[in-house]
């Protein structure tokens, strides 16, 4: 593809430091247009406002809403000849296989499945210590280098290679800039799942107990996940699909026949 017009959202807003390196490695590539939200949407997946106020940004267009909002809203009129959507750099990874639909970055790319027009989410891997405290990730922009480099070949690259032939989305994960190795590797999404609740009185508090295996070096996804990945330094790259693609399910041809004459 020769300078392809791309769109740029994200879900940490538009003023976030990642989604600035991600837009200046992509302008080297192509025409890039932003449309992101206003301020950070961080995990709302695909969540949708009946309307949404939109004004002119420096880098584009900055909307006072989602994720999704923003690629509906490019799509259809603010950039509507777009040949790539790219969401990110986020300030965190967007690992495993549960991560996918809570994502607002992951589900910016999911969005541009269903216009047709491929997208790559890009997301940085922060480990716990020296920019983690808690649910707060101080991340100094030169820290999401990785991703954005990573970003930026995959958006100048995978056309070309007919990546979006069969996959119709990647998911990225780059460690910080200080832990990469520079090199990518093809993965697929862990399917571990660590989420707890444990109950505070009258509140419940919800942690993900993989950030703490993944710092502490027991993890035990194996090899081929992201999680395992990053932790090694790689750069992950997961060719996806949009989800909710019909399958076979042994016995629900039997129940749909059946239903309503008892």
């Amino acid at each position: 593809m020769d300078q392809p017009e791309i769109l740029l959202t994200n879900d940490d807003g538009i003023e976030a430091a990642g989604h600035r390196a991600l837009y200046e490695r992509l302008t080297e590539i192509g025409s890039v247009t932003a449309v992101a939200p206003a301020t950070d949407q961080s995990a709302v997946g695909r969540a949708l406002s009946h309307s949404a106020a939109v004004r002119e940004h420096e880098l584009g267009y900055e909307v006072d809403g989602t994720p999704s909002d923003c690629v509906i809203a490019g799509l259809s009129e603010l950039v509507p000849d777009a040949d790539l959507v790219v969401a990110g750099c986020n300030r965190g990874a967007n690992l495993g296989a549960a991560s996918l639909g809570r994502s607002g970055t992951v589900s910016a790319a999911v969005e541009a499945t269903f216009f047709d027009v491929p997208a790559i989410a890009v997301s940085t891997y922060v480990p716990l210590g020296e920019y983690a405290a808690g649910d707060d990730l101080a991340v100094p922009r030169e820290q999401y280098d990785e991703a954005a480099r990573a970003g930026g070949y995959l958006a100048a690259n995978a056309a070309a290679a007919g990546v979006f032939e069969t996959a119709e989305y990647l998911n990225v994960n780059a460690p910080v800039a200080d832990e990469a190795r520079g090199e990518m590797v093809v993965t697929e999404p862990s399917e571990g799942y660590y989420l707890e609740a444990r109950r505070d009185d009258e509140e419940m508090i919800f942690e993900n107990g993989a950030w703490e295996l993944m710092g502490n070096g027991t993890l035990p996804d194996g090899s081929g996940t992201d999680r395992r990945a990053v932790i090694e330094g790689l750069t992950s790259v997961s060719p996806l699909t949009a989800p909710h693609t019909v399958g076979e399910a042994n016995g629900l041809d039997g129940l749909a026949d059946g239903y309503g004459r008892d």
